[in-house]
C-alpha cells in the first residue's frame, strides 16, 4: 500500500492559508484555495512551505479495500513533516470515531513506510461544526505520542511548523 501514490496527491500548495474539504458524498477529500465556506479545516502556512496533500480515504485506500478498517481523509507532507487529517461534519459523537480513524491510519502507514525522515508528525481531528474545541487531556496526548510517535489534537486549524 503506497501512501505516497502520485495519483492520490495534489499540490504542492504554498499559499499562506488554504482549506481542506470533504463534501461527504463518496468522493475523496481535497484542497480548496478559494472558497473558505467549504473548508472543514483551515491550513495556516505562514512560512509558505510547499506542502503536498494526499487523499487517503477513497484513493490510497479504496472503499472496498480493507473492509472494517477505518482510515482518515488525508495527509499533508513536506520533506520533514507528515500530518494526518480526519475531516468531520457532525454535531455530536464524532471525536472518538475520528481518533480511531487516525490511529488505524497511523498503524497502516507505519506498516507500509519508514517514517523516520519526518521530524514533525501530527494527527488532527477537525470538525466543520465545531470551531472551538475542548483540549484533549495532556496525559492522553502523552500516551498517544509514546505509543504512535504522533502528536494529536482536535483543531479547526492545522498550523504548519516552520522548516526547522
Amino acid at each position: 500500500m503506497d501512501f505516497f501514490k502520485p495519483d492520490c496527491q495534489s499540490g504542492p500548495f504554498n499559499q499562506a492559508q488554504f482549506g481542506l474539504c470533504d463534501d461527504q458524498n463518496a468522493t475523496r477529500a481535497y484542497v480548496d484555495t478559494a472558497t473558505p465556506e467549504k473548508w472543514v479545516a483551515t491550513v495556516d502556512n505562514p512560512s509558505r512551505r510547499a506542502v503536498t496533500f494526499t487523499a487517503i480515504d477513497k484513493c490510497v485506500v479504496q472503499d472496498a479495500a480493507l473492509p472494517g478498517q477505518s482510515r482518515c481523509d488525508g495527509m499533508l507532507t513536506t520533506p520533514n513533516l507528515l500530518y494526518l487529517v480526519e475531516l468531520k461534519d457532525q454535531k455530536s459523537d464524532w471525536q472518538q470515531r475520528a481518533i480511531a480513524q487516525l490511529i488505524s491510519t497511523i498503524e497502516l502507514l507505519a506498516t507500509h513506510h519508514d517514517l523516520q525522515s519526518f521530524r514533525h508528525k501530527k494527527a488532527f481531528a477537525c470538525n466543520k461544526r465545531h470551531k472551538v474545541f475542548v483540549p484533549l487531556d495532556s496525559e492522553f496526548k502523552l500516551r498517544f505520542f509514546r505509543k504512535y510517535g504522533f502528536r494529536i489534537d482536535l483543531q479547526a486549524t492545522v498550523l504548519l511548523v516552520s522548516s526547522t
